[in-house]
Formats: structure tokens, C-alpha cells, sequence
């Protein structure tokens, strides 16, 4: 029998994000399993992701992950 509180599972980031604001530019998606969505909005630079980079969307569960794809027509 354990005892404590039982641990939180941290539901995942999903980040789409451009380069630029060219239309040559491709949207890209980054899913982020052990940050929190403060952590990402909230700091400038993010592993994987260069500092002037355009977030497109920003949603916090695994359901967007297929959505943003569908959405952004990502492989």
C-alpha cells in the first residue's frame, strides 16, 4: 500500500510554430511531455525552438496533437 499523495502526470504541450511571417516559411510542430505551458509562453528562449520564432498555436493535452496536424496539414 503506498502512502502520500498520488504523483501528478503532467498532460503534454503541443507548440505549432513558423520561422517567419514569409509565406515560404513552414509551420512546425514541437510537443513538449515534461514542461508546463507557463514555462514555454513565459520564457523567451525554449529548447527547440529559436528565440524569434511565431507561435501559431499553443494547446495543452494529447487531443491536439492530431488536431494541429489535421489544422496546419503536417505530416
Amino acid at each position: 500500500m503506498s502512502r502520500g499523495r498520488p504523483t501528478q502526470s503532467i498532460a503534454p504541450v503541443v507548440v505549432v510554430w513558423k520561422a517567419s511571417k514569409h509565406g515560404r516559411s513552414k509551420p512546425k510542430m514541437k510537443v513538449f511531455k515534461t514542461k508546463h505551458v507557463d514555462d514555454i509562453i513565459g520564457s523567451k528562449k525554449v529548447h527547440g525552438i529559436p528565440e524569434n520564432a511565431i507561435y501559431l498555436d499553443v494547446g495543452v493535452g494529447s487531443s491536439f496533437i492530431e488536431r494541429y496536424k489535421k489544422k496546419h496539414k503536417l505530416n
